[in-house]
């Protein structure tokens, strides 16, 4: 693939000759003892596999299949959690934002603005989230091509603001499944930002089990292998110490204990299509 421009988010550099960096932590905020817990951990293996890190947690998921479902702990609340792990641990910070109220105050404290997959096209959100100058990552909607995706980079890039990434998460397939077109990683790097591949997201059943999601967490590796060796930029994993008691998204999520030998296999495809050798 062409390579793509470099960007900075916070201490990580992504995009160009960069390694290969990783998105994680668990889908939702459960509690602050359990964020602080995650982000512990996440920083702990990253740094053993010299792996760039980026913390994930959405402080609200306002797409949650059913009402009942838990969302998150809000804005204000969630904000604070997450500040809190970025001044502990030192790491960049990576959440996503529903509204475009809601792109300046979470731009006080992310180092990263996630547009949803499901609200991809929303010119006023996409507009919001690229005039606060933080980088923006761009998560590529289900019902659009990769091609597509230009549209979106320059809604955000007309704002004077370039600092964007773009993430794949599958494309839907019929009723309540996902498949990842390999063709979409070099496809979207044309773009010139750089890609990251949502490897979980990607397993998910959307809607599967009636009022949640379901998901085939047996695929997570093989695409993240598959992913890693076509060329991304980066890996984004939802991950959680105990994926059958997640409060969100747990059918898909990779279990902590799995993701140090994960990294491990990632790192030398990287290194190989790269043409590094393994430090």
């Amino acid at each position: 693939m062409q390579m793509a421009k470099e960007i900075s988010m916070g201490s990580v550099r992504i995009g160009g000759n960069q390694p290969l960096f990783l998105i994680a932590g668990p889908c939702v905020i459960e509690s602050e003892e359990h964020a602080l817990l995650m982000a512990e951990r996440l920083v702990e293996i990253a740094a053993h596999a010299k792996v760039p890190f980026v913390f994930k947690a959405s402080y609200d998921k306002a797409n949650r299949s059913s009402e009942q479902s838990y969302r998150g702990p809000g804005l204000a609340e969630g904000l604070r959690i997450l500040k809190k792990i970025k001044e502990r641990f030192a790491v960049p910070i990576l959440t996503d934002i529903h509204d475009s109220s809601q792109a300046a105050p979470v731009a006080e404290v992310a180092d990263v603005l996630q547009i949803p997959a499901f609200l991809s096209r929303q010119t006023d959100l996409l507009v919001a989230a690229g005039k606060t100058g933080r980088v923006v990552n761009l998560k590529k909607g289900q019902f659009l091509s990769p091609w597509e995706m230009v549209n979106a980079v320059e809604k955000v890039a007309k704002t004077g603001n370039d600092r964007i990434f773009l993430t794949e998460r599958g494309a839907s397939f019929g009723y309540q499944n996902l498949v990842v077109d390999m063709r979409s990683f070099p496809i979207l790097r044309k773009t010139g930002c750089p890609v990251v591949f949502d490897v979980t997201h990607s397993v998910q059943l959307p809607g599967g089990e009636g009022k949640s999601s379901g998901g085939q967490p047996e695929f997570i590796e093989p695409l993240a292998r598959a992913g890693t060796a076509v060329g991304v930029d980066g890996i984004f994993l939802e991950v959680h110490e105990n994926p059958g008691k997640a409060l969100s998204d747990g059918t898909n999520a990779l279990p902590l204990a799995e993701l140090p030998a994960l990294l491990g296999k990632l790192k030398q495809i990287a290194a190989l299509v790269r043409g590094w050798s393994v430090q």
